[in-house]
């Protein structure tokens, strides 16, 4: 047994270090500034169609009176799509009036109407019609017929398609920024929980101290 005098003062004695909590880890500065709240968006005007079978805002897209969020879309597609069935009736049948007719077993007035009826139904189907197709997020897209010519179409589908991204990214800067503030009061709130933590380990020294000293 060692003397008294040579035996380390509780004080001094060597103690293990302490392992880092999860407190300390969170108490660390992010890295980067926190993003500051995103100004509010001045309001889209609304566009039309002409025959006002769509109607499209800042939020929302209407096809035939059934309503969209543009949140809830991916994008928007519009394909052209000629009527065949139509197109080679009309082909078909003016190929065969005229045939008949240069082969004399057709007067002129009835080749004539026959003519003029094959090369409607020739631009009929060849006009055909404009099918969209709304691509929704997690769901099945959904079909729409609009008639008409291809590129007021096209110009109304890609003005939606910029306001469906806009929507997109918007909401996507304010999830971050909601992120970032969420992880900010975290950080502080471990910060403050680990100064109360060491105050409370400087009272007890301290009282600790007295008693001993009393003592």
């Amino acid at each position: 047994m060692q003397p008294r005098e040579t035996q380390p003062d509780a004080e001094h004695a060597p103690v293990a270090p302490e392992e880092s909590s999860g407190a300390a880890l969170l108490s660390a500065p992010l890295a980067g500034p926190v993003p500051t709240p995103l100004p509010e968006a001045a309001p889209l005007p609304t566009v039309r169609s002409e025959d006002g079978r769509v109607v499209l805002t800042d939020a929302t897209l209407t096809v035939r009176g059934q309503e969209f969020l543009l949140l809830e879309l991916e994008r928007a597609e519009l394909t052209p799509v000629r009527w065949i069935l139509w197109y080679l009736l009309g082909g078909m049948g003016l190929a065969m009036v005229m045939i008949a007719f240069l082969q004399n077993w057709l007067r002129t007035g009835p080749a004539m109407f026959g003519m003029a009826t094959a090369a409607l139904l020739l631009v009929y189907g060849h006009r055909g019609t404009n099918r969209l197709r709304l691509f929704r997020l997690g769901r099945e897209m959904v079909h729409f017929a609009l008639p008409g010519e291809t590129g007021p179409w096209q110009r109304l589908m890609a003005e939606a398609n910029r306001r469906i991204y806009g929507v997109h990214d918007r909401a996507a800067r304010e999830a971050a920024t909601l992120l970032a503030a969420a992880d900010e009061a975290t950080r502080q709130a471990a910060a403050a929980a680990a100064a109360a933590q060491e105050s409370q380990a400087a009272n007890n020294n301290s009282a600790g101290n007295g008693l001993s000293s009393n003592g």
